[in-house]
């Protein structure tokens, strides 16, 4: 079982910077992929980033380039920096894991998301 808790979330300017954090605890961190969603007003929730427990990312297409994910399995911490941001980035975003060995499984690990605002 791995618990998160996200943080780092706020109010920005469009083209500005930030950083979101995401705390994991449980023993089987380093054995998990890990990702962040977002949830646009108005949209579904989507996939923006995702690192697999050997760091391998991957990127929705709106935000290469922008963002990075990362993570320190010493501190069982996983990042998204965020620059450049537009107001499309507005949203909650999710920190999730899912177990490596089981992909097929999906993310069954949620924190309870932060709210990001990009302002114009």
């Amino acid at each position: 079982q791995v618990q998160l808790v996200e943080s780092g979330g706020g109010l920005v300017q469009a083209g500005g910077s930030l950083r979101l954090s995401c705390a994991a605890s449980g023993s089987i961190f380093r054995s998990n992929d890990m990702g962040w969603y977002r949830r646009a007003p108005g949209k579904q929730r989507e996939l923006v980033a995702s690192i697999t427990s050997g760091g391998s990312t991957n990127y929705v297409d709106s935000v290469k380039g922008r963002f990075t994910i990362s993570r320190d399995n010493a501190k069982n911490m996983v990042y998204l920096q965020m620059n450049n941001v537009t107001p499309d980035d507005t949203g909650v975003y999710y920190c999730a894991g899912r177990l490596t060995s089981r992909p097929s499984d999906g993310f069954l690990y949620w924190g309870q998301g932060t709210q990001v605002t990009v302002s114009s």
